[in-house]
This record gives C-alpha cells, sequence and structure tokens, in this order.
C-alpha cells in the first residue's frame, strides 16, 4: 500500500505517521508538500496534525486552499482513502470533505493529556476491522478539538453509522455532559467522523502515539490496531 502524508507549513506529525505506516507497517510511506498537486498514485491519503499556516484566521481555514487540496478532493470523490487526525480533521472539515466544526475546547484553554476513546459502529475503512466498542488509550494536543454540528447533521451522522470514535472512559462508558471524560466538550462525545461512504475519516486524538508500546506511555501500543486496519495487516 502507498501512503501519501501531506505536509503543510506549520505540520509537526508527519514523521510519527510516516514512522506508523512506513516503519511499523512496513508501507510505502512517503510525504508530499502541500504545494505539490501529484498524489503519487497514493492508496491512502493522510493529513497529520500540527499548526498548518500557525491556526491563523480559522483552524485549517488557510490549508484547505494549499494546491495539493484539490487533488485530495478528487482523490475522495474518486472513493480514495483520506485520513485526518487533529489538524487534518480540522482542514478535512473547513474543505467539506467531512461535516462540522471544531471549536475551542469547552474550557477555553489548550488540552495535552491521555484519553479514552471508543470505537463505534461504522463503515469507515479506519475502524470496519475492530470489534465494536473497542478502547482505545491515546493523547490529544488540541485548542480547538470541541466537535459541533446543528442537530439535522448529528442525527445524520448517527443515523449513518458516521461516528467513528466516542470519548469514554477506561472501561467504555460515553458520557458527552461529563467534562472529565468529554473532555472538550465535543457534541455526543464525538471525537472522530467519517463521511457518508465511510472512505474519509477524521479525528481529534492522536493514535499514531500510541501505536508502540515503548512511547506510547499508558497507552502502551493500543492506537496501532486501527492503522492496521487501514493497510488490512
Amino acid at each position: 500500500m502507498r501512503v501519501a502524508v501531506v505536509v503543510f507549513p506549520g505540520t509537526n506529525c508527519d514523521q510519527d505517521v510516516l514512522h506508523v505506516f512506513g516503519g511499523l507497517l512496513k508501507a510505502e510511506a512517503y510525504p508530499v508538500w502541500h504545494r505539490d498537486t501529484d498524489l503519487q498514485n497514493a492508496d491512502l491519503v493522510v493529513l497529520p496534525g500540527g499548526f498548518s499556516y500557525g491556526d491563523y484566521l480559522r483552524t485549517g481555514a488557510l490549508a484547505k486552499l494549499s494546491p495539493v487540496m484539490q487533488s485530495v478532493k478528487d482523490f475522495a470523490a474518486q472513493g480514495g482513502k483520506v485520513l485526518g487526525i487533529c489538524n487534518g480533521f480540522q482542514i478535512l472539515c473547513e474543505s467539506g470533505l467531512l461535516p462540522g466544526v471544531l471549536l475551542e475546547n469547552v474550557g477555553r484553554r489548550f488540552l495535552s493529556q491521555f484519553v479514552h476513546i471508543r470505537a463505534d459502529r461504522s463503515n469507515a475503512f479506519f475502524t470496519s476491522g475492530m470489534p465494536e466498542n473497542k478502547v482505545i488509550t491515546c493523547p490529544i494536543a488540541h485548542f480547538q478539538g470541541n466537535y459541533f454540528a446543528d442537530a439535522a447533521t448529528l442525527a445524520e451522522l448517527e443515523k449513518n453509522g458516521q461516528v467513528v470514535f466516542r470519548y469514554c472512559d477506561a472501561t467504555g462508558k460515553v458520557a458527552p455532559s461529563d467534562y472529565s471524560i468529554n473532555v472538550n466538550g465535543s457534541c455526543n462525545a464525538i471525537a472522530g467522523i467519517s463521511n457518508r461512504a465511510g472512505n474519509v475519516v477524521g479525528l481529534m486524538p492522536h493514535p499514531e502515539r500510541a501505536a508502540e508500546s515503548l512511547v506510547g506511555y499508558v497507552g502502551g501500543d493500543s492506537g496501532l490496531e486501527p492503522f492496521k486496519v487501514a493497510v488490512g495487516a
């Protein structure tokens, strides 16, 4: 599998993603600069975390205008798999590839901590092979990670099985109004979603930072499983 990892000015998680796909899972993983439009016959395109363009205007608002994004949109429209993590999720929402928006965290503070997320029933390529209600422990690092959508959009996401991950406790319990669990205040405790077709996925937490026991701290290597699912490993 060929995995293109898009790099914007301010991206800082590209090497983590390249290591997971290329180093751990032995895929052909390579960077693509945001000014390039050639995805080099990718099977999967990843928009990694960071602070593209310094998060000026709004998170992802400038990155969505980068030349590479038209190629990403065309790729997704043809059924290509696209994954956005943290800032990548914000960019996918800004560019219209995913519905909703990421607002400031409910406490208006930057959050850098470990969280638990639960895999929901979904046909998304990133979770379709995982057991339902599987809990992953991994870090978050964001100021604007509070997922918001209007009531009609939320209803559609729930109805169509487009919620990929929800914030939960260690046992898998979901409690949207408990900000010790749903730490950024996201609607319905949503941590990640997909498009209707399931080929575009975005999530705020960083499973790539908990993909190896050596460096995964309390998350161990629990974050590796969805990446394995994505490449069919």
